[in-house]
């Protein structure tokens, strides 16, 4: 039951923070000014996209790390 809730959470959540994060590109491409604004906001975007990725990766590692706990993280 809980798996089920917490999947559909972060599938959500996730869902939220890439909606977010093409609406700041919008923004930064559309509205930031001049060029070294623009640079600055897609610079900061980058590390964000690095960010979600790794936390991507690190919510999916641990929740297949979860189920095989009584194996010492081992698959067979």
């Amino acid at each position: 039951m809980f798996g089920k809730v917490k999947k559909i959470f972060f599938t959500g959540m996730f869902g939220i923070m890439y909606i977010s994060f093409v609406a700041q590109i919008v923004y930064v491409l559309g509205w930031a000014g001049d060029i070294s604004n623009k640079m600055l906001g897609m610079g900061l975007l980058a590390l964000e996209w690095l960010v979600l990725i790794a936390a991507r990766y690190l919510s999916k590692r641990s929740s297949t790390g979860a189920q095989y706990n009584g194996y010492n993280n081992r698959r067979r």
